[in-house]
């Protein structure tokens, strides 16, 4: 029981397991874009945070460690439990070396759609630039976008480098983007990107970067999260200050595009591709991923994110409850998003500080080391020396 990719002939495409049909992904632009001529106002509080973007700004290649080692076949440290194919009627039909490549497609599978969910938080930060009306929005908008693009980068490196494997973007997700970007009012981007999509994003990069023992994956994932902190920040406050302005026909219209990409996202994104690449039928690999204790709660863990930021800026409708409460996820709206995030800030900040008191040792203990190499070599000249002085005290004896 194994997969394997026919190689494609662009460097991307030879890592792809099912390559992509077409290399370009064309959305037809929808909505206006605007100008605002008011270069002196902005709220105080999303002025701050635009300051904070770009004090934050950081440079992946340099910030992230990509000299540390990635076992492919066990890149997270994932134990068997995990696995959807764990207790199943194939598990026992599996080597070692099955149970390797399940790993490696798993996390393949995960951080391809980081990956071009990370894609599409850029292009959706680019639309929000051109089509928000506020000055200070575009501004933070601007530096999100950099961050998406740092985001992208980041993941598609882990992937080429160290995993050496990639998936297409999960059929749902691109559904999901496409409808985000398609509709022309200009909160749609914030909506299905910075709280469905991003806050789905988020979730899932904790439950990684919380249980991961391997430092590299760690480290990505909680410099990620640190950005995202920001970004979401960002989104309730555009999104809550607007939706006070509408009526309820408007905030029905947002309820179930938000029930719609909620559903959408609790049953259709659970890695089945990465079964049937393993010749799982595509309804056994459904129903095995269903029944999987760890996906249930992985299912649950990933509206922490979304359903307390949905209810902070304004759409907590009579119809969007019982969704909840039909999806199990009801309660998670009295989470505190904002300790979520400081958690998200602190996690960050003490790995830096891990590695920079590393560095530092390591930088100190070179110095002692190049003391104790001279003072050896001195010791070893100056005894050298000696012996000669007393050769030449004999020779004159004589």
């Amino acid at each position: 029981m194994t997969a394997s990719a026919e190689p494609a002939p662009s460097s991307s495409y030879r890592h792809y397991v099912h390559a992509p049909e077409d290399p370009l992904w064309e959305i037809p632009a929808s909505g206006a874009a605007r100008f605002n001529w008011e270069y002196g106002d902005g709220r105080e509080r999303l002025l701050a945070l635009y300051q904070k973007g770009k004090d934050k700004q950081w440079d992946g290649a340099k910030r992230i460690d990509w000299e540390l080692e990635v076992d492919p076949y066990n890149p997270l440290g994932t134990p068997d439990e995990s696995l959807t194919l764990y207790g199943s009627r194939h598990w026992p039909k599996l080597t070692e070396r099955n149970k390797g490549e399940l790993r490696r497609h798993y996390c393949s599978w995960q951080f391809s759609q980081f990956l071009h969910g990370e894609q599409g938080a850029m292009v959706c930060a680019a639309r929000i630039v051109e089509s928000v009306p506020d000055l200070d929005a575009k501004f933070y908008s601007a530096t999100q976008t950099m961050d998406e693009a740092r985001h992208a980068e980041i993941y598609a490196r882990f992937l080429h480098e160290k995993i050496g494997l990639l998936y297409p973007i999960n059929d749902n997700l691109q559904g999901l983007l496409g409808d985000t970007l398609r509709d022309s009012r200009w909160d749609m981007p914030y909506l299905g990107m910075q709280v469905l999509i991003e806050g789905l994003a988020l979730a899932a990069f904790g439950m990684i970067r919380d249980t991961t023992n391997r430092p590299l994956p760690k480290q990505i994932l909680a410099y990620v999260m640190q950005d995202e902190a920001r970004h979401v920040a960002f989104g309730r406050m555009a999104l809550r200050d607007y939706y006070r302005q509408l009526g309820d026909a408007e905030l029905r219209e947002r309820e179930e595009f938000v029930i719609e990409g909620c559903y959408l996202m609790r049953d259709r994104l659970r890695g089945v591709e990465v079964l049937e690449n393993f010749g799982i039928p595509k309804r056994e690999a459904a129903e095995l991923s269903e029944r999987s204790e760890y996906l249930r709660l992985f299912r649950k863990l990933l509206f922490s994110r979304i359903v307390p930021c949905v209810k902070d800026i304004g759409l907590w409708g009579e119809r969007l409850q019982k969704a909840y409460v039909d999806m199990g996820v009801l309660d998670l709206g009295d989470a505190s998003l904002d300790q979520l995030m400081s958690q998200d800030e602190e996690i960050a900040d003490r790995l830096d500080g891990e590695r920079f008191a590393a560095q530092e040792r390591d930088r100190v203990q070179e110095v002692r080391d190049a003391i104790a190499e001279g003072a050896a070599d001195g010791a070893a000249d100056g005894g050298a020396e000696g012996a000669a002085d007393r050769a030449e005290d004999g020779r004159g004896a004589d």
